[in-house]
């Protein structure tokens, strides 16, 4: 028609509904066992108004060809399968393109490490990344990936966990230093102890993590769902609508192409990649960011947060305690008896300060008592038996329980508190033999967490098992909104449900162990500091770093996601307000119509428009 040329032979009728229907039937195949899928969940959406268009296009087609007069559509039907393949595949590559970084975290991993033979000197044997197992000592040449998740032994470097973690820099390492596989080694050259291979390593739980998040539901995927159902039911009673009027007015022919015009313009074809495009996305964002989602919802939830509750040791500090002094209050006890009786109980603990206390008796050349019968009390200390009496190490709370408040009293230990430090205190034959106050550093990223936090006009709160003069400074140096102190941890849950009873939304960030319960209890639960323990079954969402301020990320990162979605959703249906009334033939008599095929382009269009759009998220930079 364009090029004023025309052909005809015999029979062309009848090659051409031959053609249409191996177009109708292969190239339809996808769109009616997709809306067969569609009915039998009874949420007819896209696929529903494809296949009812094409079967009205190819139904009638045929029925002009055999039984009745009138004009095929068999070009518009073959137009509209193609371009309706063509927004299918486009929309497929998108998601396809999105989910690549789990692609390209697989590529990560080398595939031979170099094993150090067992009591051989310099003898290496290259295997499979495949074949190792926990305990191989493995050999990392500088500029080597490391196999696998391990323990450096010995040799120092500098490693770039940059794909891995986010962290910009290279990060030192040594022996007794952890290192993950698939993170790159510096110039230096590693001996390392292997601790975890398969999908025990962290890269195999990122992936798991990731690809979690991307397939989860969305609750924005649930109205763009809801959308779709009733765009269908709108879009069949127009189309009825406009073939009944245009039959009366000018015949089944223009009745029927305005019917189909306007499905097929209708088409959610762009609401079904609105959402699952941008959740893609925002995953993979998140991930190189460090930022790993178990819980979409939570994901989405977190931009309404209007309370971020930190807990204080490792969270707000670093978590790296170091004795600061001993003051030994039993007469006639010396302070190495006093050390070795508390590390006694203190060595069967994983607790930081235990740790702490225990490293610094090792390293003035004492040997912990030995202990037996060791019990521990989660928030308040631990207890042992030692030379046939029982010593029991803990906190202020442990003093309470003890009824030994009034001991706290003495001037040397008011003194050791009101410098912020931290007391454990020991207890022998039911009196306080001394104290051992810790420090802890704040860490300098806390400063920055709570002042961005504020700029987003989020309230931040601190939730410790400190004790109250060591939490008010703390706070008073971060310059906190307020704290709860002296909690254990099933009163740390208790306080998220009080802010949550107020009607705020509440985000407690933790370690994810001993915060557990106040993790599940808050609205949104994240886990700081997660480190090769990925799967942290209390947090909704994960910060590989140790880093406070990723929380202000995470926030401005669910903001824009929702915002992409909204956007997403406006360029998926929105169009269809002007769109469905001019497929219908409003403006005809203006001179203004829609073909079918003209309408599939317009459909495809607001795909592509929906897909460019959710590309742009890509440009949010870390920490704007």
């Amino acid at each position: 028609m364009w090029l004023g040329f025309s052909l005809t032979f015999p029979l062309q009728k009848y090659l051409l509904f031959a053609l249409s229907a191996f177009i109708y039937f292969y190239g339809g195949w996808p769109f009616l066992t997709g809306a067969l899928s569609e009915l039998k969940q009874k949420l007819p959406g896209m696929m529903t108004l494809i296949a009812t268009a094409i079967t009205i296009a190819f139904l009638y087609s045929s029925a002009t060809t055999f039984f009745i007069r009138g004009q095929d559509f068999f070009w518009e039907l073959a137009t509209l399968i193609v371009i309706m393949l063509l927004g299918h595949w486009l929309e497929a590559r998108s998601v396809m393109g999105a989910s690549r970084a789990l692609e390209e975290l697989v590529r990560i991993m080398p595939t031979v490490a170099h094993v150090l033979s067992t009591g051989q000197v310099n003898e290496v044997t290259d295997l499979p990344v495949s074949s190792l197992r926990k305990g191989d000592l493995v050999l990392v040449r500088p500029g080597e990936k490391i196999p696998s998740d391990g323990i450096v032994v010995d040799g120092e470097s500098l490693v770039n966990e940059a794909l891995l973690t986010g962290e910009s820099r290279p990060v030192p390492k040594a022996a007794g230093d952890r290192v993950i596989g698939g993170s790159i080694n510096g110039d230096g050259s590693l001996q390392v102890t292997i601790e975890k291979t398969g999908e025990e390593t962290y890269l195999a739980q990122v992936i798991a993590l990731v690809r979690q998040a991307q397939e989860s539901r969305s609750r924005t995927q649930d109205l763009a769902n809801r959308s779709a159902a009733l765009l269908f039911y709108v879009a069949l009673a127009a189309g009825l609508i406009s073939f009944g009027v245009w039959a009366f007015i000018k015949g089944p022919d223009f009745a029927l192409e305005r019917a189909v015009s306007v499905l097929v313009i209708a088409c959610p074809h762009a609401l079904g990649l609105a959402i699952p495009l941008v959740v893609a996305i925002s995953t993979s964002i998140a991930a190189s960011q460090g930022i790993l989602i178990r819980d979409r919802r939570a994901f989405e939830e977190v931009r309404n947060v209007q309370v971020v509750v930190f807990d204080k040791t490792g969270t707000l500090t670093e978590g790296q305690l170091a004795v600061a002094q001993v003051v030994v209050l039993k007469p006639g006890m010396p302070e190495d008896e006093f050390l070795r009786l508390t590390a006694g109980v203190e060595i069967n603990s994983e607790h930081l300060m235990a740790r702490a206390i225990v490293a610094y008796v090792q390293s003035r050349g004492l040997k912990p008592a030995n202990a037996t019968d060791f019990k521990a009390f989660p928030g308040k200390g631990a207890s042992a038996e030692i030379k046939g009496q029982a010593v029991l190490v803990g906190g202020a709370n442990l003093l309470k329980e003890l009824k030994l408040e009034s001991e706290l009293e003495d001037e040397r230990l008011k003194a050791l508190a009101s410098g912020g430090q931290t007391l454990v205190f020991t207890v022998v034959g039911g009196q306080i033999a001394g104290a051992v106050a810790l420090s802890d550093r704040l860490k300098p990223e806390s400063f920055e967490a709570v002042k961005r936090l504020k700029r987003l006009n989020v309230k931040v709160l601190m939730l410790t098992g400190d004790s109250e003069l060591v939490a008010a400074q703390v706070a008073r140096e971060l310059g906190i909104d307020n704290y709860f102190a002296g909690l254990l941890p099933p009163e740390k849950a208790e306080k998220i449900k009080l802010i949550k009873e107020s009607g705020q939304k509440v985000a407690m960030v933790g370690d994810g162990i001993n915060d557990a319960p106040a993790l599940a209890t808050a609205d949104v639960g994240i886990a700081i500091g997660a480190g090769t323990d990925v799967a942290i079954e209390s947090a909704d969402l994960i910060l590989i770093k140790n880093n406070p301020a990723d929380i202000a990320n995470i926030i401005q990162l669910s903001k824009k996601t929702f915002s992409k979605m909204v956007q997403n959703l406006w360029w998926a249906a929105g169009y269809n307000i002007i769109a469905i009334p001019l497929a219908a033939g409003l403006l005809y008599q203006q001179g203004i119509i829609i073909s079918p095929a003209l309408g599939a382009v317009l459909m495809s269009i607001s795909t592509v428009i929906v897909a460019l759009n959710s590309q742009t998220l890509r440009r949010l930079k870390k920490g704007t």
